[in-house]
């Protein structure tokens, strides 16, 4: 099933699934009992463009935590519950907008029945999760090992039992470190699920390999119209995972609005640190609400033509650079300008 076609559920005050647009998630990586650390941590990633987060509840204390956390954020919040039902209970009372559990590891169906009855009666979306690095045992053997069929069997295991208990506010996901093997499954679970996908490649690594892994296969699925919330899993701040996010939805035109920063590969012609420039330029842009495109070239050679499909651009000389606008030169700065040239253009771009 496509975005336009899965159930719409409701999470706090978003709405995914149903053709609406893809909601970007993180996780926090704080203590969810320590208030001010984790508050903190969620408002500076409400600021990067987080939509909806989740925070870890292993512990009582980090369930009763929530109903002071969510005085203080602006975004649904998503307790993630292992092994024990009655945390799950708990961060629903207390204010979750979603809970994330897997039904295998919850505690049998009396407990994953009494947790399925406290969601129904606060009207809260239960995540079913299942992930490759916990896939039963009996599916393992059945399917040779891990597979993306396996995954889509356990995922649909779990979504049937809370059917069967009369409930169908539900999110599904499936994720697993192995990119192609998630997409896969992704394409399986999608003619079987009717409700909304949460898509992630779990475990992506760090920020390098996880933002590739990432873009690969969040790329992949979501060109398909497969997928309804994505989170970007990076080992390294949670604001990473809403950048890379925010831009791999950007790419495939899932998104707009903010400032495309592009700047050309470095070469020998290049007589300013373009490395430096590019990524001042993007930190300098990041506050400014426009939807154009910036291009950053290396060179006075090449660099008005290639930045010709640019709205505005700059080009670097020695000591010196271009202004340029749809490819034509508008004028000459000092290099230690340009930034600060660049900049005023942006701010009073519709005048």
């Amino acid at each position: 099933m496509t975005r336009k076609d899965t159930k719409k559920i409701r999470i706090g005050d978003v709405w995914i699934g149903g053709g609406n647009p893809v909601a970007i998630q993180s996780m926090t990586n704080t203590r969810t009992e320590d208030v001010e650390a984790v508050t903190a941590q969620i408002l500076k990633l409400e600021q990067a463009g987080c939509e909806i987060i989740r925070c870890a509840v292993p512990v009582m204390e980090a369930a009763e935590a929530l109903t002071e956390i969510k005085k203080q954020i602006h975004i649904p919040l998503v307790a993630d519950i292992h092994f024990d039902y009655r945390l799950a209970i708990a961060a629903i009372e207390h204010g979750a907008d979603k809970i994330r559990i897997n039904p295998g590891n919850i505690g049998g169906s009396d407990k994953m029945r009494a947790v399925v009855e406290k969601a129904k009666e606060y009207e809260v979306p239960i995540r079913v999760g299942v992930n490759s690095g916990s896939l039963e045992k009996h599916l393992v053997e059945k399917y040779g090992g891990v597979t993306a069929e396996g995954l889509v069997e356990s995922a649909l295991d779990k979504m049937h039992m809370i059917e069967d208990f009369g409930y169908d506010n539900l999110v599904v996901s499936i994720k697993s470190s192995d990119v192609l093997m998630c997409v896969k499954a992704h394409e399986l679970l999608a003619e079987k699920c009717p409700y909304p996908l949460h898509v992630g490649i779990t475990e992506a690594g760090t920020l390098l390999s996880g933002n590739i892994k990432s873009s690969v296969g969040l790329g992949i699925i979501l060109h398909q119209g497969i997928g309804d919330t994505i989170r970007v899993s990076l080992t390294g701040d949670p604001v990473e995972e809403i950048k890379s996010a925010k831009l791999i939805l950007k790419t495939l035109g899932l998104r707009k609005g903010g400032i495309e920063v592009v700047s050309c590969p470095t070469c020998g012609r290049t007589k300013i640190d373009l490395i430096g420039l590019a990524n001042q330029v993007e930190h300098m842009t990041a506050d400014i609400p426009l939807d154009i495109k910036v291009a950053v070239m290396g060179c006075v050679v090449n660099g008005p033509g290639e930045a010709k499909e640019a709205d505005i651009g700059i080009a670097g000389g020695i000591g010196e650079g271009l202004l340029i606008k749809k490819g034509q030169i508008v004028k000459k700065v000092k290099e230690e300008e340009l930034l600060t040239v660049l900049r005023q253009e942006l701010l009073h771009w519709n005048e």
